[in-house]
């Protein structure tokens, strides 16, 4: 019998569930470059703010649990780019490979441009090899790839910018 995978929106108690996978990623990856987690305030005040502006948050459940989690927010904060956001997929480091970021990135596809984005924006880690596939699944093409924008780790990261027409 398969896992069912629930697609939900976000909730503000899911917070502590967002900051601990997200932290995970922080601290053993380079598909972010934060170099410290953040306080679970301050995701707190990152994901209120994304909601009150109506972009879409979206929680992926399995058995009660959030196996990952997904939105779409600004791309930069001008206003000539209103219509065209940024996204960003983190699924919990136990629950890889299940399929939940497919169905994730699928809905948020759906949800940005409900929300009246034109455009969306991904922008991976080179070595990201399983997001970077993703991304083209979902019909995302690159753009370019920029060497050594991040440091983390003792090492330079370039990273790839993918664009997709919602």
């Amino acid at each position: 019998m398969s896992e069912k995978i629930i697609l939900r929106s976000f909730e503000k108690t899911d917070i502590l569930d967002i900051h601990k996978i997200y932290s995970y990623y922080v601290k053993t990856s380079v598909v972010t470059f934060d170099l410290d987690a953040p306080s679970e305030q301050e995701i707190k005040d990152k994901y209120s703010d994304i909601a009150k502006k109506g972009h879409p948050i979206i929680i992926a459940e399995i058995d009660n649990k959030v196996a990952g989690f997904a939105y779409a927010s600004n791309f930069r904060p001008r206003p000539a780019y209103r219509f065209t956001c940024e996204n960003a997929i983190y699924i919990d480091n136990n629950m890889i490979g299940r399929g939940i970021g497919d169905l994730l990135l699928s809905e948020l596809l759906k949800q940005a441009k409900d929300f009246g984005f034109n455009q969306m924006i991904a922008i991976v880690t080179a070595s990201a090899n399983s997001s970077i596939n993703l991304h083209k699944k979902h019909g995302f093409k690159i753009l370019g790839e920029f060497p050594e924008l991040g440091y983390k780790f003792d090492k330079w990261h370039n990273i790839i910018h993918m664009q997709r027409k919602l």
